[in-house]
Order: C-alpha cells, then structure tokens, then sequence
C-alpha cells in the first residue's frame, strides 16, 4: 500500500517538474523576453537617442520665443536675453571634455541618461525663477547637462551600429538639431500666448525626463581599454595608454585636426546665415518680421533633408572610395560657396531664394561624414573625447 502511495507521489512529482518546465520555457518566450529583445535593439535605441537630441535643442531654444513676455514680466533688456542662450553655450564649451571623459570611461547609458535628466530638470527650474539671476543659473544648469550628449550619442551610435552605416545613421540624428530648434521656437511661442511663458518650460521639459529613464534600461557598451593601438615597429603596442600618449593620439592626427577646422568654419557660415537671413529679407525684400522669420525658418528646416542625404551618400560612396568621407564635405562645401557668392551677389527675389533653398540642403550634408570621421580616425575609447574636441574648436571659433 505505502509502495504504491511513494510510486503515485514519484509519478506526480515527475509530471508537475515537467510541467514547471514548460511554463518556464514559454515564459522565456512571452513579452518579458520580447521586451529584453526591444531595449537591447539598437534601432530602438537610436529612437530614444533621436529623441534626446531633439529635447536637448528644444529645451536649449525654447527661450528665444519667450523673450517678448520675460521683458514685458521682468524689465530686462535684449542683452540680458541674450546671455540666457549665450550661458548655455559657455557651459557647453566648459564641460563638453570632461563629461566626454567620463562617458568614455564609464557606462555610456547611464552617462547620457544622468544628462538629460540634469537639463531637462533645469529647463523645469525655470518655470519656477523670479528673477534674472536665477533664470541665468537655470540655463546654466541646462548647458552642463547637455555639455556630453552629442559627444556621449555620436559614441554611442558609432559603436552600435556597423561603420559602413555610420554616417547615414548620423545624419538622421543630426536631423534633430532643426527638428527641435524649430519646435522649440513655435511651442514656446504658443504655450506661452495660451498658458503664460513659465508653463513653456515646464511643458517641454517633462517629455524629456521620461526619454532619460528608458534609457537607463537599454543595453550598454562595453567600455574600451585605452591601450596603444598596433603599429608596426612600436615596442609599446597593447601596452596602457598615458596622459602623453592620449594627446598625442589627437594632436598628431592631421585627418582630424583638418577635420574638425573645417568643420568649425563651415559651422561659422551656416551659424551666420540662419542668424542674419530673416534680416536681410525684411530690410532688402521690405516685407514683416514673421514673414522674414518664416522664410529664414524655411531654408533652417530643410537641414531635416539635407544632413540625412549627405550621410546616405557619403555611405554609398564608401563602397568605392575609402576617403569618401573626407571628399564629400569638401564638395559639398564647395558647392555651397558658389550658391551662397551667386544668389547673395547676382540674384534677386524668388530666384534668390530657390537658390537659398538649395543651401539649406548642401550647407548641412557635411556634417554626418565630419562627424563620422571624429569616430573613424581614434581609439575607440576616446571616441566621446573626439567629438567633445570638434565641439569645442566650433565654440572658440
């Protein structure tokens, strides 16, 4: 009797692990694994990271829209607005190096993620300031948190994805910077009319903090050790990187330091123009100040277009040229010479601004080929440190 209760209790016993071990197994199969699948895809990272540098322009230009309602509430002057962009600028030029190490060495992941979540928190404290001062540390604050993104998102980007589809996949990223330039202008402009200027802050500010937080949940990238690349005839190949030699690295590599000076000038140009074109419209064309803005706004969006072209085409060509990504910028800044002599020099009206058209699209399709040389031409590991030295020469120049 007690035989055949042990050998039911055995046989039930055997049933109900096999059972455990179906479930198990199609729990390994359900939405939890799915949703491992999704935050380890590169794809899906390079969405929140899209969305990240759209917040990072959006929030850092929101104020520009404000200026009207912040002078009206608090009497300052235009110079006083305008410190509120310059002191984000400052900052970024003061911390992009030392945030890009930090993401070199460190998990880029939390890096990025601990960055958003500093400057979209700014952007809120401004909602809440009462006076200029306070606004100015605000903007401050936004500056040191958006001092490592670009540096820390192109690095990320550069590792995750295949070289050959680097630039293409950077000129869709870079795409951003018009993309939320412009909506920050028009939704600070309209929450402000509706709500009142503060609520702008604090309205944009929120979308991105939530961005920030998936990010902490996405795959990391293994950090890369600093160690002296392979050259032949070099004694201390594989051996730890110094101080001396990470410089080196950088200020022997004429590809990049041709590179990021070409890339600081033509962002002088391309800075000027979007600067000075709804001006020269209104004082040349005589026509209102929105109707300038509109137009000038215009030939900035079209950057969508034209940095995603540049970087698909500068990908296409690497298959035959291996210097494509030093050749294209050159073209297309020449290109862009000749549009911008001719249509300031010779032309006039809706010809003009055809051809101004024209240079929204080519003044921007170097920039994923320059960006993906700062990545191509260095260690892996310093890849953050790279771009934070091209943002850098841009800024002083």
């Amino acid at each position: 009797m007690i035989s055949v209760l042990i050998s039911r209790i055995n046989r039930s016993t055997t049933y109900l692990s096999h059972d455990l071990w179906k479930r198990l197994k199609t729990m390994n199969n359900s939405p939890v694994k799915k949703s491992n699948a999704l935050t380890s895809s590169p794809y899906y990272i390079f969405c929140l990271l899209i969305l990240l540098y759209m917040f990072d322009y959006l929030d850092r230009l929101i104020v520009v829209s404000l200026f009207p309602f912040m002078k009206q509430d608090w009497g300052i002057t235009d110079t006083q607005c305008g410190l509120f962009v310059s002191a984000v600028y400052w900052s970024i030029l003061i911390f992009t190096l030392p945030a890009s190490v930090i993401i070199d060495r460190w998990s880029r992941k939390k890096s990025i993620g601990m960055m958003a979540i500093l400057w979209c928190t700014a952007t809120l404290s401004c909602a809440f300031t009462k006076n200029f001062r306070q606004l100015f540390i605000a903007r401050t604050a936004i500056g040191l948190g958006e001092a490592g993104y670009a540096p820390g998102g192109t690095a990320m980007i550069s590792a995750m994805l295949p070289k050959e589809k680097r630039a293409g996949m950077l000129g869709i990223w870079n795409a951003s910077i018009p993309l939320g330039s412009a909506l920050g202008i028009v939704l600070g402009g309209i929450i402000a009319e509706h709500f009142g200027w503060r609520h702008a802050f604090g309205i944009v500010a929120l979308p991105g903090i939530i961005v920030a937080v998936l990010l902490f949940f996405v795959k990391d990238y293994k950090t890369v050790a600093l160690t002296v690349p392979a050259v032949p005839g070099n004694k201390d190949t594989g051996a730890r990187m110094r101080g001396k030699d990470i410089i080196r690295h950088f200020t022997a590599n004429k590809t990049l330091l041709f590179n990021n000076f070409a890339f600081a000038a033509n962002t002088f140009v391309t800075t000027a123009l979007l600067t000075w074109l709804p001006s020269y419209f209104q004082r040349i064309e005589g026509i209102s100040v929105s109707r300038a803005a509109t137009k000038g706004a215009a030939v900035m969006l079209l950057a969508i277009i034209g940095a995603p072209l540049g970087g698909f085409l500068t990908d296409r060509w690497l298959k035959k040229r291996k210097n494509a990504r030093l050749v294209f910028p050159a073209i297309s800044s020449l290109t862009t010479s000749v549009l911008l002599f001719t249509a300031f020099r010779f032309l006039r009206g809706d010809i003009q601004y055809a051809v101004l058209l024209g240079v929204g699209i080519t003044a921007v399709s170097f920039v994923p080929a320059a960006v993906a040389v700062t990545q191509d031409v260095v260690h892996p590991g310093l890849r953050a440190v790279s771009l934070s030295l091209c943002v850098i020469v841009q800024h002083l120049l």
